[in-house]
């Protein structure tokens, strides 16, 4: 008998080991592969995947760098492209993890250049043309070919999850390229990055163009306590966050100084600082919207707004792409004659096309989310573009093919006071799969590893409203309505 075990392990261990040998093999085999304006720099077994390196040269400016990482064992059947942050200029590689330890076959790209910042599209517009479009396009095509490739079929279904310049990424698929998914996220997207950029850059002046006009960082809490006991009332939950804050209408001279500046008011000055940035950039003439503000409850994430240099993603924009000077000052933008500037300067970057009849033909789906509490880009841009899209296909054609998920508390992307801990892919997966609309996403708040609360997130224009029973901790104490 311990023969027979000591020869069945033994089998087993070749069998291991021949097994691991021909993965090795048919991961190293893929460097054979053709791609057209392209090639495979790596190919090689790291940890449980097949890990690829390619770069590809759709035009003689581009250097596009692509990763595609392939499960040795556990492969759905799927493929999953993941989008980036900012300008881009680097591989996500956690969210490369994230998709292979689900399963999928997933890919990236670091944008067609490597580094922080828009410098890289001064006099390359090739490289610019990578960022806005094109490298996502051919690093899902190619990502699809290699894939086919290493298990000898092509994926069933392709998807696309990203977040901010990644939510762009995602919109500029559905619009330019609807065949090239069958589901999408669209998380916070900067799908219209022109206007973005002014209404950043609208926030940093009405705080910083004039030195009285600053609201000290350490006022924001006392702002963000005002808003909170003026509002809250209005969804009868007392959790530090507002379930809908377009419901919410405090003004902010409601903190007003009776006499000298002091650390429990607001000046005149910063009063005005603060109502102008809830109000969102408007044309100085005109008085027309540009971009929305932030949203009252978002206080206590204005920090950065509040410094001495405003955050660059905006500033990025004008300089490097619209008037082309490192140098330019922020405190100089003009909402009026410079949009058009802007507009012409933008190639194309802005993906706010409403008519996604060609991607909901195909029977895809699209999936948004943005937090209410966003301080980098305005929550109401996702609900602007999400509007659109139903105004220009129809509310029946709208709701057999798109979501949005706005939620409550979330900052940027994540993080913030409310439950900003959820995954859009199963929904996603089950309604493009099994025909299964989304009724609401789980999603909960974490503290340092603990699940602190649960709550429904629901779809726009519903809100997870409380039952009166049970604890307002607890989403089984909620319903959509």
């Amino acid at each position: 008998m311990r023969a027979r075990i000591l020869s069945l392990v033994v089998l087993l261990a070749l069998a291991s080991t021949h097994g691991a040998r021909a993965q090795t093999g048919a991961c190293e085999a893929l460097r054979s592969v053709v791609l057209q304006n392209g090639a495979i720099t790596a190919a090689r077994v790291d940890a449980d995947r097949c890990r690829v390196e390619a770069t590809l040269r759709p035009s003689p400016g581009s250097d596009i760098k692509i990763e595609v990482w392939l499960p040795l064992a556990g492969w759905n059947g799927k493929m999953l492209a993941v989008g980036n942050g900012a300008y881009g200029g680097t591989i996500p590689y956690p969210a490369l993890t994230s998709g292979v330890a689900q399963g999928y076959a997933t890919v990236a790209t670091d944008t067609g250049h490597t580094g922080a910042g828009a410098a890289f599209a001064v006099g390359a517009p090739d490289k610019l043309r990578d960022f806005v479009e094109r490298a996502v396009h051919q690093m899902t095509v190619h990502g699809k070919s290699i894939t086919a490739h290493y298990y000898g079929r092509a994926p069933s279904k392709a998807y696309f999850n990203g977040c901010s310049t990644g939510g762009r990424q995602a919109l500029t698929a559905a619009q330019r390229y609807p065949s090239d998914f069958d589901g999408i996220v669209a998380g916070s997207p900067g799908n219209y990055t022109s206007r973005q950029a002014f209404g950043q850059v609208w926030v940093a002046q009405a705080m910083q163009k004039d030195p009285a006009s600053r609201v000290p960082v350490e006022k924001l809490p006392l702002l963000h306590k005002a808003v909170l006991e003026a509002c809250e009332p209005i969804d009868g939950v007392p959790d530090g966050v507002l379930e809908d804050p377009t419901k919410c209408e405090f003004d902010p001279a409601a903190l007003l100084c009776r006499g000298a500046d002091g650390p429990d008011c607001l000046t005149a000055a910063q009063a005005e600082a603060v109502r102008r940035t809830y109000q969102g950039a408007r044309h100085p003439k005109t008085g027309e919207p540009i971009f929305p503000g932030f949203e009252r409850g978002s206080e206590r994430g204005w920090a950065r707004w509040v410094g001495a240099q405003p955050a660059d993603y905006g500033v990025e924009f004008f300089k490097h792409l619209v008037f082309k000077d490192p140098q330019w000052d922020f405190r100089t933008l003009n909402f009026d004659t410079d949009l058009t500037l802007a507009d012409r300067a933008s190639a194309g970057i802005d993906a706010v096309d409403p008519d996604l009849t060609p991607l909901f033909s195909r029977g895809a789906k699209l999936l948004m989310y943005a937090g209410w509490n966003d301080p980098g880009i305005a929550p109401r841009n996702a609900v602007n573009y999400y509007t659109s899209v139903v105004q220009r296909v129809g509310e029946d054609k709208a709701r057999d093919a798109i979501r949005l998920f706005m939620v409550p508390g979330m900052a940027h992307c994540g993080g913030g006071e409310g439950t900003s801990t959820f995954d859009m892919l199963p929904a996603l997966d089950a309604w493009v799969e099994k025909g299964i609309a989304p009724a609401h996403i789980p999603a909960s708040r974490v503290t340092k590893g603990t699940v602190e609360r649960t709550r429904p997130l629901c779809p726009y224009p519903q809100v997870a409203t409380y039952t009166g029973r049970g604890s307002t901790d607890d989403a089984a104490s909620f319903v959509c309505r």
